[in-house]
């Protein structure tokens, strides 16, 4: 394997991390990329499950202040498994994960994942006593949070950098597109800008940064998901989830879908194997692929209807990747 990465940061790190990056893909987890399984077993010495909360957030362009009606893609019920209640205490939606993984016999450390709507868009003491409830529950040894580049403060920077020393924690920030364009299309109401700023403030931070993005929203190009791919490795981000378009019951988008089809270009599954598999030999080669698929519920999922669970896909994936002698950070 060529090391043909012209990497940003201009320090024996990066190349070190780069190599046993390397090392790590090819010879000890069978992957073309950098898997977040591989990841957590690697931090943790075992397998760490998520267990979703619903602490009632909302989003500054739901609750007008910056907007209304949500990104148009958005239906927070597809991310919510039946425990994950806002009614409940972040406590009793815990325990009731816990209980639902552990009867599987797979799981003994757990991360609870603030992942509904904007989970650092509140005040700050209230925020810290939701943070600190959660990892004071048995077995739990870390938190995911999701948020928003253009909802979180210094001062839960500076907090969560100091949770970082004694526990695992994760930041995730929705980037969902890197077009400023798309992102006003979609109304998300806030700029790619803001996402580099935002990220930059964290990056001297001592927890994990994460970056979502999503491949196939309205008018965009095959040139646009590999520019999105470029600019993320330009962000000094840990983990990144790769979700593709889906048209879900509840969302904006399920009534343009309707009304408005030909603004839509969703994926078959064949092509978004091809797509994703390019997309990642433009992606820095020490960023963790946390996901490449979301998968909304059946009951809600309008569209594209694969038929295919997560495993299955990315076993189509793996496969496409050793036939076409693809790997992740290829063609940078």
């Amino acid at each position: 394997m060529n090391f043909k990465y012209k990497y940003n940061y201009n320090n024996i790190i990066f190349v070190l991390k780069y190599i046993i990056n390397q090392i790590f893909i090819l010879k000890f987890n069978g992957k073309r990329y950098l898997d977040y399984s591989s990841f957590i077993k690697m931090n943790f010495g075992e397998r760490v499950q998520k267990i979703s909360l619903d602490t009632g957030f909302t989003c500054p362009n739901r609750d007008g202040a910056k907007g209304y009606g949500g990104c148009t893609y958005c239906n927070n019920k597809t991310f919510n498994p039946d425990y994950c209640i806002p009614q409940k205490s972040i406590k009793e939606q815990l325990e009731q994960g816990i209980a639902f993984f552990s009867r599987k016999g797979k799981n003994d450390k757990f991360l609870a994942y603030f992942q509904a709507y904007t989970n650092t868009y509140g005040d700050f003491n209230e925020l810290k006593k939701l943070y600190s409830e959660a990892l004071s529950v048995d077995k739990v040894v870390g938190l995911v949070i999701g948020t928003r580049p253009d909802c979180i403060s210094d001062e839960i920077i500076n907090y969560l950098d100091k949770l970082s020393n004694e526990r695992y924690i994760a930041l995730e920030f929705g980037v969902e597109s890197t077009n400023e364009d798309t992102l006003n299309h979609v109304n998300r109401c806030h700029t790619f800008k803001e996402t580099k700023s935002t990220i930059k403030r964290c990056s001297t931070k001592a927890f994990h940064l994460g970056a979502h993005i999503i491949l196939g929203l309205p008018n965009e190009t095959h040139e646009d998901f590999i520019n999105h791919a470029k600019e993320l490795s330009k962000l000094p981000i840990d983990t990144l989830k790769i979700h593709h378009l889906q048209i879900v019951k509840g969302s904006v988008m399920s009534h343009q879908f309707k009304t408005t089809p030909n603004q839509f270009s969703l994926f078959k599954y064949q092509d978004y194997i091809a797509l994703v598999s390019e997309f990642i030999t433009y992606l820095r080669p020490d960023i963790v692929i946390e996901r490449f698929i979301s998968e909304a519920p059946k009951d809600l999922l309008i569209a594209p209807k694969w038929g295919l669970k997560n495993f299955e896909l990315v076993d189509k994936i793996d496969k496409y990747l050793t036939t076409n002698n693809l790997w992740q950070g290829k063609n940078l």
